[in-house]
């Protein structure tokens, strides 16, 4: 399992380095702009005043723009999970599945290593992945405020909302692996579940403006992401919750892993009774 886990976060290197040194440092920028609007407040508070609502739903629901944790909230954590989710969801869709579709895994299994051990180095590796491309969003956004007079958000507070954002990349990751070992692909799993990450983030952009589209948003992950927010109170309630999920959703893969078939090389089928016969038929006929 080591070996696996080494392996995984090896052939990694370039997607931690290109997500997170790029977002690591449009944190930093963007933070560096703080004292700007701190010091121009009573005039942009005049300005965002006339900003229809609808603007203010997609980026926490609030015009609170001018606290340091609202302005990071807004400027960079309420659209990072659909972000970063496109990479979880890629990534935890690939960890298996990508293995098969390549023609690996069946020679990673004549060695002697069990299912359980393949299964758990990768998913520890992915979530090793996870944890650093968060860490240099963080020192970017950390280093961008000692530049800041009036950004006042301590080293730990500052992680929070990273562990926010990681309870969610480690939903949806989880999600796309489970989907890839029901569903025929990787790019099949990556599809649906990104699909379902898309209509979280609107759904729940939605709900600050209609209490019909509300009551739905409260079953749907986003629903408790804090964002840039977690850095002025973590609700560790939600927190949990969503890595309760996650959690749920990779020792779903697992089993469903320990029970599968693996596939020497390519993408699957659907594998239903009587469905490639009516296909074979439907060519034949077509012909």
């Amino acid at each position: 399992m080591l070996t696996l886990f080494k392996h995984t976060v090896a052939r990694s290197k370039g997607a931690i380095l290109g997500w997170g040194l790029s977002l690591g440092l449009l944190s930093m920028w963007l933070t560096s702009f703080y004292d700007t609007l701190a010091e121009q407040q009573e005039m942009l508070q005049k300005l965002f005043a006339a900003y229809p609502k609808e603007i203010w739903a997609f980026f926490g629901g609030t015009s609170d723009f001018f606290s340091p944790e609202a302005f990071i909230n807004m400027e960079l954590y309420s659209y990072m999970p659909l972000v970063l989710g496109i990479f979880a969801v890629l990534a935890g869709s690939a960890l298996l599945a990508g293995d098969e579709e390549k023609g690996f895994m069946d020679l990673l299994l004549g060695h002697p290593l069990g299912r359980t051990g393949l299964f758990f180095g990768r998913v520890l590796g992915f979530l090793v992945i996870l944890l650093a491309i968060l860490t240099l969003i963080w020192l970017g956004t950390m280093i961008g405020a000692q530049w800041s007079t009036y950004m006042d958000i301590g080293w730990g507070e500052m992680w929070l909302p990273n562990l926010s954002l990681l309870a969610m990349l480690l939903l949806f990751g989880g999600l796309a692996l489970f989907l890839s070992m029901v569903l025929p692909s990787q790019r099949l799993a990556a599809s649906v579940a990104g699909g379902l990450l898309a209509v979280s983030f609107l759904i729940n952009g939605m709900a600050e403006l209609s209490p019909d589209v509300a009551k739905v948003a409260k079953y749907l992950p986003m629903k408790y992401y804090q964002g840039g927010l977690a850095a002025k109170g973590m609700n560790w309630e939600w927190f949990a919750w969503l890595m309760g999920v996650g959690v749920a959703f990779v020792l779903l893969a697992w089993w469903r892993f320990l029970r599968r078939d693996i596939r020497v090389g390519g993408e699957g089928g659907w594998k239903v009774p009587g469905l490639r016969l009516r296909r074979r038929r439907a060519i034949a006929s077509a012909e």
